[in-house]
C-alpha cells in the first residue's frame, strides 16, 4: 500500500479503538507501534532499527529513557516521546526529547498521543530540539500536503536533509493554516475589521462591527463551500451540485433497476445529472467511508458521486459497483448499505462517528469489487 492508505487505514484502527485505549502503554501497543512499523517501515522487532526504552545518562540526569529510538545506518535518527490518547501534547511533555536531543546525532524529536503527531527538528539552534514543532500530522484530520514530508522519514525513502530543508517553510505554512482555520471557525476583532474596512465605506462602529462579525463568518463558509464545489467540478467533469430531495419512509429498498450506466462501460461516460449541491457533511462522511475501505482497495479507485436523491460512493466511478450511499439532504441522516443484488438497507445515523460503527459492512462492499 501506498504511505496515504496506510495512513488512512490506521486512522481507521484509532477511531474504532480510541474508546479502549486508556493508557499510555495501551496507545504504544495499538498504534505507535504499528505507525513506526506499517508507516514508517522500521521492524520494531529489530533492536537495531528500534530501541524502546532508549537509555543513556545526560549530565546529573541517571538512567532517564525515552520512550522509542529509531536507528538508521547505525546511529539514532529519531526520538519518539508517547503519551496515552487524548493526553495534551506540549513543550512540557517533551523533557526526555530535549535532553536526549542535544547528546545524540538525533534530527527529528517526536512527541505523541497516538492521534496527534508533532515532528521537531533544529531550526533555531544546532543540536536543540526546537520548541515549536515544524509539522503536525492528526490521523484523524489527515492534511494530504503532509504526507510527502512524513514519507522522507520512512525507512525505504529515509532522506533527513530534504526534511530539515523543508522544516521552516513547513513550520510557518502550518501555523498560518492553523490561524487560517482558527478564524474561519470564530473570526477575531483584528481579521473581522481588516475585512470590513475593505467592504464598508462607513465609521467601524460597535454595531457595524457587530453586524459584520455574521457575516464575516457567513462569507468565509460559503467561500470554503464554493471552493470545495468547483473541485468537484472539475474532478467529475463538469457535474453541478443542488441538495434535494428526501429519504423515503421505507428502511430497506428492493433491489434497483438497471440505469443507464448498466449499458456501458462505466458511468464517467453518462451524462450525469445537474442542479446538486454537494455539502460539507457529506465530503467528511465519504472520507470516513474511504478510509474504511482502503483496506480493500486502493484510495484511487474509491470516488464520489452526489445526486438529486443521495450522495454515491463508489468504485471506479461506475454506478454498477456501489460501497455506500449518503441519505443527508433532508435532515435526518441515513447510511444506506447495499448487498450483491443492489438491495439497500438503510441506517439512521445521528453522527458521522457513527458511520464507524458500520465498518465491517463497508469493508464486505469495497471487497466485493476487488
Amino acid at each position: 500500500m501506498e504511505i496515504s492508505e496506510r495512513l488512512a487505514s490506521l486512522a481507521t484502527k484509532l477511531q474504532q479503538q480510541r474508546g479502549s485505549i486508556g493508557t499510555e502503554e495501551a496507545t504504544k501497543n495499538a498504534i505507535i507501534m504499528p505507525f513506526i512499523a506499517t508507516v514508517l517501515g522500521y521492524d520494531v522487532f529489530d533492536p537495531n532499527e528500534v530501541v524502546p526504552e532508549y537509555t543513556t545518562d545526560v549530565g546529573t540526569k541517571k538512567g532517564e529513557k525515552v520512550d522509542y529510538a529509531i536507528v538508521k545506518d547505525g546511529d539514532v535518527q529519531i526520538l519518539i516521546e508517547a503519551k496515552a490518547v487524548g493526553a495534551p501534547l506540549s513543550v512540557n511533555h517533551a523533557s526526555q526529547l530535549f535532553r536526549y536531543f542535544a547528546v545524540s546525532n538525533a534530527r527529528i524529536g517526536i512527541l505523541t498521543n497516538g492521534q496527534v503527531w508533532h515532528f521537531f527538528t533544529d531550526l533555531e539552534k544546532p543540536n536543540r530540539m526546537d520548541e515549536k514543532p515544524f509539522l503536525q500530522l492528526d490521523l484523524l484530520d489527515i492534511d494530504a500536503a503532509l504526507i510527502p514530508e512524513v514519507a522522507k522519514l520512512t525507512k525505504a525513502s529515509f532522506d533527513i536533509d530534504s526534511v530539515v530543508s523543508a522544516a521552516e517553510e513547513l513550520k510557518y505554512i502550518g501555523a498560518i493554516k492553523r490561524e487560517l482555520a482558527a478564524q474561519f471557525r470564530e473570526p477575531d476583532v483584528d481579521w473581522v475589521r481588516v475585512l470590513t474596512s475593505r467592504v464598508y465605506d462607513g465609521s467601524i462602529t460597535a454595531r457595524v462591527r457587530e453586524q459584520f462579525t455574521v457575516l464575516v463568518s457567513k462569507a468565509m463558509r460559503q467561500f470554503l463551500a464554493d471552493q470545495v464545489n468547483d473541485r468537484l467540478k472539475t474532478a467529475l467533469g463538469g457535474q453541478g451540485y443542488g441538495d434535494a430531495g428526501a429519504p423515503p419512509a421505507a428502511v430497506t429498498s428492493a433491489p434497483e433497476a438497471p440505469d443507464a450506466a448498466d449499458a456501458g462501460a462505466t458511468d464517467a461516460d453518462q451524462t450525469r445529472e445537474r442542479g446538486v449541491e454537494t455539502t460539507m457533511e457529506e465530503l467528511e462522511g465519504f472520507q470516513i467511508i474511504r478510509a474504511i475501505a482502503c483496506s480493500e482497495l486502493s484510495l484511487s479507485r474509491i470516488v464520489p458521486r452526489d445526486t438529486k436523491s443521495y450522495f454515491g460512493v463508489l468504485v471506479d466511478d461506475n454506478n454498477r459497483k456501489p460501497i455506500a450511499r449518503l441519505h443527508f439532504n433532508a435532515g435526518t441522516k441515513y447510511l444506506g448499505l447495499l448487498d450483491e443484488t443492489k438491495a439497500e438497507t438503510r441506517h439512521r445515523i445521528e453522527t458521522l462517528d457513527e458511520i464507524y460503527r458500520y465498518a465491517d459492512e463497508i469493508r464486505i462492499a469495497a471487497k466485493r469489487w476487488a
